[in-house]
């Protein structure tokens, strides 16, 4: 005779506490990503040129005054890079955001934490191109070349 087991109602309720607890897990990550980019705009917009709805050169430097960082330094550019901002000396919301995403920093001390790191990872993706360049083509997945 087969054996029933007596542990079906519990492995429902397990199921449904792993479940309960995942959504809270969700809600929970949620939160801290909606705070986050809430974080990440009012960076934005305390540097906001309100006419146009940008980042403007003004709004750069005083950022670069918070960050102190001279404008004028390399670590502007990549931050640029990395925010993949289409237009020189403007950043958009949508490219602020995508930046400050992409370096997990909602604050300027998180900003300033990041920037040595960003700078290590654009010198690492430039030695990839300039070996990808080569007639040899090594690294030419980076530059999305096949």
């Amino acid at each position: 005779m087969p054996r029933t087991s007596s542990r079906k109602g519990s492995t429902n309720s397990a199921s449904s506490n792993n479940s309960s607890a995942v959504d809270l897990f969700r809600s929970a990550t949620g939160k801290a990503a909606s705070k986050e980019l809430e974080r990440i705009d009012q960076l934005f917009y305390s540097y906001v040129n309100n006419s146009f709805g940008m980042i403007d050169p003004e709004g750069i430097e005083a950022f670069c005054s918070d960050l102190e960082v001279d404008h004028t330094n390399v670590q502007i550019l990549m931050l640029a890079w990395k925010m993949q901002a289409e237009k020189q000396g403007y950043f958009t919301i949508e490219e602020w955001r995508r930046g400050l995403k992409a370096l997990r920093a909602d604050t300027i001390i998180k900003l300033k934490k990041a920037l040595p790191e960003l700078e290590k990872e654009v010198l690492f993706f430039n030695q990839w191109i300039m070996i990808g360049s080569d007639d040899m083509c090594i690294g030419c997945f980076v530059v999305g070349e096949r």
